[in-house]
């Protein structure tokens, strides 16, 4: 093995043991292993063409890294997310006394400005819904039943929760012990959260199980046959957030809607965006949407603020002047 290969062979393993001391001590979920994994190996990539050793980085080189992913077209908000997951593994080489200094430490960051999200209007989503229990009714046989009640049972729940994707998708049966109304979240973190349910969205839950007990042969009053509530084929053993993706596409194509504007994220974003419209506290929305911070859900405050400007700029009789 040569000095070069030997060297990147130890990044490697640095990097390995920076990911495991996330998952292990701050609980980060997978997805989020899989960011900084990408995120760094980029960044090791770039110093080992450079024939740079980790504790060879200064600021120059950092500097010139991030100037060469605003050359590639990365995003403000991207290269500024990647700065600060190299930030973090820079700090953990830090205290591990793999690297004396600190390179990143005071290098500054790409000025971003925070994107407003997607809003899908109460409209839009009662379309959505009408169109999924239309789906249930047309179906032609029990296997297009079961698939439609089950993008029912995922779309109620989720615009009646603002549930993160990947919480939804892995939630387990267990989830609906006790009167099926409130269910516990594990989110980010480890933290857990209630988070209650609408009628709707039990009585969609309902019809799904029953169908699935009915199909399976699975009866739930001694224990479900699978741990997940919506439950899969697939090596995951749960609906994927892909499959999931996809089949909202499709329904808001179904549903005369652009479905480009349509996705598990952008529903969470109209759980927010409509309590706050209809009077919710910001710190309920928070605790629902499992925010850490408040100014993470400080931005739906943002969207109703542009949505009052317009209304104003398009309607007042002196604005048209």
């Amino acid at each position: 093995m040569t000095l070069r290969e030997e060297n990147d062979t130890e990044a490697s393993a640095h990097l390995q043991a920076y990911l495991e001391m996330l998952q292990a001590e701050r609980g980060a979920s997978q997805n989020t292993i899989d960011a900084y994994r990408r995120d760094i190996e980029d960044f090791l990539g770039f110093i080992a063409a450079d024939r740079l050793d980790l504790d060879a980085v200064q600021r120059r080189h950092v500097a010139s890294y991030l100037e060469g992913l605003g050359r590639q077209g990365l995003a403000p908000a991207s290269r500024a997310r990647r700065l600060s997951a190299l930030r973090q593994f820079s700090k953990f080489l830090v205290a591990s006394e793999v690297i004396d200094e600190d390179a990143f430490e005071l290098v500054r960051g790409p000025k971003k400005t925070r994107a407003l999200p997607k809003i899908l209007s109460i409209a839009d989503v009662d379309r959505l819904l009408a169109t999924a229990a239309e789906r249930v009714t047309a179906a032609a046989d029990a296997t297009d039943v079961l698939r439609a009640l089950r993008l029912l049972a995922l779309l109620e729940v989720l615009y009646a929760t603002g549930l993160r994707v990947s919480e939804l998708v892995t939630l387990p049966r267990s989830v609906l012990a006790g009167d099926g109304r409130v269910m516990t979240i594990k989110g980010k973190g480890g933290r857990e959260r209630l988070v209650p349910l609408t009628g709707p969205a039990v009585a969609a839950l309902q019809r799904f199980l029953a169908a699935t007990e009915a199909r399976a042969g699975i009866s739930l009053a001694t224990g479900a046959s699978r741990h997940y509530l919506f439950a899969s084929r697939g090596a995951e053993g749960h609906l994927t957030r892909q499959r999931l993706g996809q089949d909202l596409k499709d329904l808001a194509l179904e549903a005369g809607l652009d479905p480009a504007k349509v996705s598990p994220h952008v529903l969470r974003h109209a759980f927010a965006s409509h309590l706050l419209d209809r009077g919710a506290d910001l710190r309920v929305v928070q605790q629902l949407l499992g925010h850490a911070d408040i100014s993470t859900t400080q931005i739906y405050t943002h969207v109703l603020q542009e949505r009052l400007k317009h209304l104003v700029f398009t309607h007042h009789p002196l604005a048209k002047g």
